[in-house]
C-alpha cells in the first residue's frame, strides 16, 4: 500500500502541458467602465471620509490642537480662539463628503473618458495584444 504522499509525489513528477494563447482587446465596453469606475470612485470616497474622521479623532486625542490652541493664542495674542471651533468633527466630516461627492463625479467621467478613448485609439492601433498561459 502507498501512503498519500507517495500518490501526490507521483503526480506532481508528470509533465504538465502549457498552452499560450495570445488575445487582443479591440473593445472595451462603455457602460461597463461607467459602471467600474463609478463603484470604485464610490469605495475611494467611503475611504476618504473614514480616514479624515480618523484622522480629526487621532488629532484630538493626542492633544495636537490642545497645543495648536496655545501656540496660536500667542501668536495673534487672542485668548478666545481655539482650532477646533475652526476645524470641528462636523465640518470635516462635511467637508470631506463635500470632496469625495466630487471625486465620485470626476472619476466616473474619467473612466468614461479612457473607455471611448481607448475604444478610438483601437482603430489605430489594432488593440491591445494580451498573452495567457494554462498552467
Amino acid at each position: 500500500m502507498s501512503s498519500l504522499a507517495e500518490k501526490l509525489q507521483r503526480k506532481s513528477q508528470k509533465p504538465t502541458v502549457s498552452k499560450q494563447v495570445r488575445l487582443k482587446l479591440v473593445y472595451v465596453d462603455f457602460w461597463s467602465t461607467v459602471k467600474l469606475s463609478f463603484l470604485v470612485s464610490i469605495a475611494l470616497g467611503i475611504v476618504l471620509i473614514v480616514a479624515s474622521i480618523f484622522i480629526w479623532l487621532i488629532l484630538q486625542t493626542t492633544g495636537v490642537f490642545t497645543q495648536l490652541d496655545g501656540l496660536m493664542q500667542e501668536v495673534l495674542n487672542d485668548e478666545t480662539f481655539s482650532v477646533t471651533s475652526v476645524v470641528s468633527l462636523a465640518q470635516v466630516a462635511l467637508f470631506s463628503t463635500v470632496v469625495a461627492i466630487l471625486n465620485i463625479v470626476i472619476i466616473t467621467a474619467l473612466g468614461a473618458i479612457t473607455s471611448a478613448l481607448y475604444n478610438f485609439s483601437v482603430r489605430l492601433t489594432g488593440g491591445l495584444l494580451v498573452g495567457f498561459t494554462n498552467q
